[in-house]
């Protein structure tokens, strides 16, 4: 039963995915909606791709949980690691498409509530994942762990963008600060999180996202508003070198092990 809710899940996160853009949902496509809260922060068109990274990564943990839920006695560390998450990884996929129903007809509060809770709960998973991966072989981690750091990394931005379009549907102007200036304090956010995550929890792929977001604000806003430009390149150029600086460590460990 549990392995036919989770394929009934994530096959219904791909259908309201795909049909928020087919049909499209309410009468409009995703990216129709963003241009509704114009801000200096929304990536370019192409940074979204990100999105077929992570649904074929979440199918690749779908067929692992298959698998090692059928093979779980000839496998128990893997199989004690996806007892431990799938409850989350459902949870994620209501999350989801609720997220897309209520971006399309455009209840961009609840839109928020909703984007914190999925994000809540992808870092429940990723904390309860950390111990038990240890156990696991590289494969297994790659295939039951990964999915989840590489989801977390891309919703945590998609999060401060919600957040940030809700501002701008509010047309909230604390402070009187230029709407550009808010949007580089929510990429430092961005970039300060990435470091975080990749010194505390060795989390490359996390960086890696926060970097692909930051490389479509450059080319989206950096034109425009050269704080901005200079901003997401340094940023990039930060993680980039802490991302090889911690591979490196990790291949000295692994090879002194």
């Amino acid at each position: 039963m549990k392995i036919i809710i989770t394929w009934l899940l994530f096959v219904g996160v791909i259908a309201v995915n795909a049909l928020a853009n087919i049909l499209p949902i309410n009468g409009y496509n995703t990216g129709q909606i963003s241009a509704f809260y114009p801000n200096a922060f929304v990536p370019a068109g192409f940074t979204f791709s990100i999105w077929g990274v992570i649904y074929l990564l979440l199918l690749s943990y779908t067929i692992g949980f298959t698998f090692y839920s059928i093979k779980g006695q000839q496998h128990p560390k893997a199989f004690i690691f996806i007892d431990r998450i799938n409850t989350y990884f459902l949870l994620t996929c209501i999350f989801n498409m609720s997220w897309i129903v209520a971006w399309h007809y455009l209840q961009i509060e609840l839109s928020v509530l909703i984007m914190l809770l999925f994000l809540t709960t992808l870092i429940q998973l990723f904390l309860k994942s950390i111990t038990i991966a240890r156990d696991l072989t590289l494969t297994q981690r790659f295939i039951l762990q990964t999915p989840f750091i590489v989801y977390l990394g891309w919703i945590s931005v998609a999060t401060i963008a919600n957040i940030t379009a809700l501002l701008v549907a509010y047309k909230w102007t604390a402070l009187s600060i230029a709407p550009v200036y808010w949007s580089a304090a929510m990429i430092l956010i961005a970039i300060i999180l990435a470091v975080f995550m990749l010194l505390k929890f060795k989390t490359v792929p996390f960086a890696l996202v926060v970097a692909w977001a930051l490389w479509g604000i450059y080319h989206a806003q950096g034109p425009a508003a050269p704080i901005l430009a200079n901003l997401t390149a340094g940023g990039i150029g930060v993680l980039i070198t802490l991302v090889l600086f911690t591979l490196i460590s990790m291949s000295r460990k692994n090879k002194m092990a």
